[in-house]
């Protein structure tokens, strides 16, 4: 695949503050990667100086192969940006505001008229086009900024809380919208919403204090949680002292949890493995009756304030 997005060692003070303090990773086509990190940890500046809005302190941005710096013009012209809050003229509609967008692009004619088109179809604006954008709901606002990023149809796509302020059927519309554009962009998705993880992202890089805390997989990162592969059990009939110390006793059990009486027992595993085979093969051996059994994936809401809080505390 190719590289669409390059950094490296990507850095912005303002005055003493470190902002952002030397940050790479790439985005190859055909990647959504999943920019995460509390309030406050970077992601919005480190968006701003990847489209050209800001200069950084050091580091390089490549995008498409230009350079930020020294080719800025190209990197524009190469990525849809969508910044937070969605600014635009309050006072043009969707429709004067898009025209005005793809003059700005360069286009013109029927090429202009199909981009227009196009953008407010896949955003699905067609039935306020001709409101004023003031007048519009925040989703909506939102909307209209979606469709600017795409109306070039450009490689590479740079989205800052694309799904804030939506409500659950446009979150679901924006998402299959970005997932449908995926195959033959390199997309970054800038968020602090931890469910667009399983729903957008292909991979994931979590900043915190201005720093990488973390580069990978969706299932990477679940997998950093205490809870990944643990199993919640309860039996029929069972004395809750006897069970528990049963469960202790296995081999491949590293810690339990004793849950609500209907729930029974969340069982821990030892070094994160499957042990659900195990686990009711030892239960039935010993002539318990399952009532219920499951494993869990791991809790990313766990992980990303163990990854933030850590770091934050390793800052100071």
């Amino acid at each position: 695949m190719t590289l669409r997005i390059e950094i490296e060692d990507l850095a912005k003070h303002f005055g003493a503050i470190k902002a952002v303090d030397g940050v790479s990773f790439s985005v190859k086509k055909g990647e959504v990667l999943g920019f995460l990190g509390p309030n406050g940890a970077g992601k919005s500046t480190t968006m701003k100086m990847i489209t050209g809005f800001l200069t950084p302190t050091r580091g390089t941005v490549r995008v498409c192969g230009h350079d930020v710096l020294t080719d800025p013009i190209a990197v524009k012209a190469s990525l849809g940006y969508l910044p937070e809050g969605a600014p635009a003229y309050a006072d043009m509609t969707p429709y004067s505001f898009l025209r005005f967008i793809a003059d700005i692009r360069g286009l013109s004619g029927n090429e202009k008229k199909r981009a227009v088109d196009f953008a407010a179809e896949r955003a699905q604006i067609k039935n306020v086009m001709f409101q004023p954008i003031e007048t519009l709901s925040k989703g909506y606002k939102r909307r209209v900024g979606l469709a600017q990023a795409i109306l070039h149809n450009p490689p590479v796509l740079i989205l800052d809380e694309p799904t804030d302020g939506l409500d659950p059927n446009q979150k679901h519309e924006v998402r299959n919208l970005i997932n449908e554009m995926a195959d033959d962009k390199a997309i970054i998705i800038s968020t602090h919403i931890l469910e667009e993880v399983h729903a957008l992202c292909t991979r994931n890089v979590v900043i915190a204090n201005g720093k990488v805390q973390f580069n990978g997989t969706p299932h990477e990162l679940e997998a950093m949680s205490r809870y990944h592969n643990a199993v919640c059990v309860s039996v029929e009939s069972a004395e809750q002292d006897k069970f528990s110390a049963f469960l202790k006793s296995l081999d491949f059990v590293s810690d339990i949890e004793l849950l609500s009486a209907e729930r029974g027992v969340r069982v821990y595993p030892n070094q994160g493995q499957q042990i659900t085979a195990e686990l009711s093969q030892a239960i039935r051996a010993n002539g318990w009756s399952i009532d219920s059994l499951y494993a869990e994936h791991g809790r990313l809401d766990e992980v990303f304030r163990t990854i933030t809080i850590n770091s934050a505390q390793g800052g100071k």
